[in-house]
């Protein structure tokens, strides 16, 4: 089911700091009481493959992410501990030492579950009643982007071997922002400094014949 447009769940749930803190963040109160987009992306498990390039490369474009009041957080359904443990280790042995964005703790699954981001399957047996479970039980590479009163404006769900490309979500940020601004529409490919348009067919027109 589609959230774009839609509020980001009311959940509390646990997370770690770069500096062994034990937090409890609330997506939806971080973008509406701070004024701030922010950017929350779901990654399988810590201490896999693909995942700490994707949390090291997000932690490269931190500043341009503030640079956009966006706040970005992580998120996986291992432990505080476990989270704690990858931070600490060393980017050469495959850990993210060096990351410095809050980590989400979802260990009963319940927010991912909401997101219905979980590579999880039930089948049930009518006959004998017996429930089978298959998948992995963690998340998909799911991300989110939400602005300032919560809205979801963005969402993308990856298949765990394909990482994602993190200057996407900036050019993402930058065409909302100019929406907000302007209250003009983006076309294709569009980038800070191109042309906008107009919410209407003459405006439309006129793009496609200059470009």
């Amino acid at each position: 089911m589609a959230l774009v447009g839609k509020q980001f769940p009311n959940v509390t749930i646990d997370a770690m700091s770069e500096m062994g803190d034990n937090l409890r963040i609330n997506i939806l109160e971080e973008a509406t009481k701070n004024q701030s987009k922010v950017l929350l992306f779901w990654y399988p498990k810590d201490f896999t493959f693909v995942c700490p390039t994707e949390l090291h490369a997000f932690q490269e474009a931190l500043a341009e992410f503030e640079k956009r009041n966006t706040k970005v957080i992580g998120a996986s359904c291992d432990t505080n501990e476990v989270h704690f443990a990858w931070l600490n280790t060393p980017k050469d042995n495959g850990g993210i030492e060096g990351v410095t964005y809050p980590i989400l703790a979802d260990t009963h699954r319940h927010l991912s579950s909401i997101l219905g981001i979980l590579d999880q399957e039930i089948d049930y047996n009518e006959e004998t009643g017996e429930e089978t479970f298959s998948g992995g039980n963690v998340t998909f590479r799911a991300t989110y982007l939400i602005d300032e009163t919560g809205k979801i404006f963005h969402e993308s769900v990856n298949d765990m071997p394909l990482g994602r490309n993190v200057a996407e979500y900036l050019r993402l940020i930058d065409a909302y922002t100019h929406v907000q601004k302007h209250g003009e529409v983006c076309p294709a490919n569009w980038e800070e400094g191109k042309d906008a348009m107009n919410a209407d067919r003459k405006s439309t027109a006129e793009y496609l014949s200059k470009h």
